[in-house]
This record gives C-alpha cells, sequence and structure tokens, in this order.
C-alpha cells in the first residue's frame, strides 16, 4: 500500500493547479514609475501580498541609458534566478520621458535608437521565460488655454508600433492618463504633483528641470507624482491590466 500511497501522492502534486504558484511583477522605467516620484509603489500595493513586485524603475533614465548603467543586468539576473519559482515574471517596461531631446546621456534617437531599444527589452524578457508589457509614457501635466500638452506622443506612438511588431501586450497609458487629466482639467491636475502648488506669481519648476534631477525632492511639477497622484494612476494602471491580462485580476487586492 505504502508505494501505492506514494505514487498517488506524486499524482496529485504533478495535478496541482499551476495558478496556485505565485506570480511576479517587475517594474522598469524613469522617474513617473519610480518609488517617491512614480506610481510604481503604488502599483504594488495593488497586488496581494504573496505577489512578488519589484520596482526597479529609476529616476531620469531612458530606454539607453537604463541599460548602459548595468540597470537592466538586474532585471535579466532576477529573471534567471526565478525561472521556475513563479507561474510567470510579467516585466512593465515604460520609458519615453527621458528620451526626448535635449538631456545629454539620456537622448535617444526617436527614428533610429529608442524602438531599437525597446524591441531589445521585449526580445531578451521573452527569451528569459518572462511577460514583457509594453507601457507608453505617463502623460504631463502642462495645460495651455484649457488644453493638455502632449508632447510625448510621438514616444508613445513608437513604442506602440514596437509593441505591435514584437506580438507584445500593450497599455497605451499615454493615451489614459492623457484623457483622465485633460477631464479632471487643470486645477485638479495640479494637485496630483509630489508638493503643493506654488503661490500666484511663483512659477513651477520646468519639467525638463525637474526631471534633470529626477525629482529628487519634493518639488511641484507637471510630470512627477505625490500620494495622490500615485494612487489615481495606479488605479488606472491596475485596471487596464485586468483587462490586458485577464490572469492578474486574481493577484490583485479588491477595490475599497
Amino acid at each position: 500500500m505504502k508505494p501505492a500511497i506514494a505514487t498517488l501522492a506524486l499524482a496529485l502534486l504533478a495535478a496541482a493547479p499551476i495558478e496556485a504558484q505565485p506570480v511576479r511583477v517587475i517594474l522598469v522605467g524613469d522617474s513617473t514609475l519610480a518609488t517617491r516620484s512614480g506610481y510604481g509603489d503604488a502599483l504594488c500595493q495593488r497586488f496581494r501580498p504573496d505577489v512578488a513586485c519589484i520596482n526597479l524603475a529609476r529616476g531620469g533614465r531612458s530606454s539607453g541609458s537604463f541599460r548602459a548603467e548595468g540597470l537592466w543586468d538586474r532585471v535579466q539576473d532576477l529573471l534567471r534566478e526565478g525561472s521556475t519559482a513563479y507561474r510567470a515574471s510579467y516585466v512593465l517596461i515604460q520609458f519615453g520621458h527621458n528620451d526626448q531631446p535635449g538631456k545629454p546621456g539620456r537622448s535617444t534617437d526617436l527614428a533610429t535608437e529608442f524602438p531599437v531599444n525597446m524591441a531589445r527589452y521585449i526580445t531578451e524578457v521573452k527569451a528569459l521565460g518572462g511577460v514583457p508589457v509594453v507601457l507608453t509614457p505617463l502623460t504631463r501635466r502642462s495645460f495651455r488655454a484649457g488644453v493638455l500638452q502632449n508632447d510625448l506622443r510621438p514616444w508613445a506612438e513608437s513604442s506602440i508600433e514596437v509593441a505591435v511588431a514584437q506580438q507584445a501586450p500593450l497599455l497605451d497609458l499615454n493615451a489614459l492618463s492623457y484623457a483622465a487629466v485633460q477631464a479632471m482639467g487643470e486645477e485638479e491636475a495640479d494637485t496630483l504633483a509630489m508638493a503643493p502648488k506654488p503661490a500666484v506669481g511663483v512659477p513651477a519648476l520646468p519639467s525638463s528641470q525637474s526631471e534633470r534631477a529626477g525629482a529628487a525632492n519634493p518639488i511641484f511639477d507637471r510630470t512627477h507624482l505625490g500620494d495622490k497622484g500615485a494612487r489615481v494612476f495606479s488605479a488606472l494602471v491596475a485596471q487596464e491590466l485586468v483587462r490586458l491580462l485577464p490572469d492578474l485580476k486574481t493577484y490583485l487586492k479588491a477595490e475599497p
């Protein structure tokens, strides 16, 4: 009987549902996703405690400098180390802000470098058994005559083209966040910043200057996010992730 019992136990283990295994989410990007200045940590908090959510986004990084500085090596190491420990490893990749011109050491050419960088990230995640998810860049919140500006859309369109060509899941955060911010208006959008809006007559810090510092200190600008902004956009991303990848719904906490 004992051998039979042992055989039965092994069969039951082998038949255990793969859904019982944990999943992992790795965040890769710039300051709009990073700790203290973006929505990444707030997104991680929306997952159940058994989900390994790792925020590796860093302020001031572009699709080129993130790899050049060795930060991408850590992502690849994690994928190798956990290749059998997780049901799936989702790598969310969001760049564009620092790829724009005028940022020495970070800028990439929109036609020849940015799409190549994004495609390479996708290819390498797939090769290591992960699931790459491309996110277009979060909108800035600068209005002109009541209309939200969107100078990041060319980088969003490039990200979309790469994701489609590489058959990778795509979350057009640029479009979603643009629509949300335009709908709420400038006054409400300004409450999403890292610090309160300055008094009348005191200009906000230009986006280019705040991004150069990677939003190391709480300042008012229309790029980075405070707690409220992080909650707003992490909710938006979580909702869209469930639509894009229904399997993730199980691993997200119920909305209050």
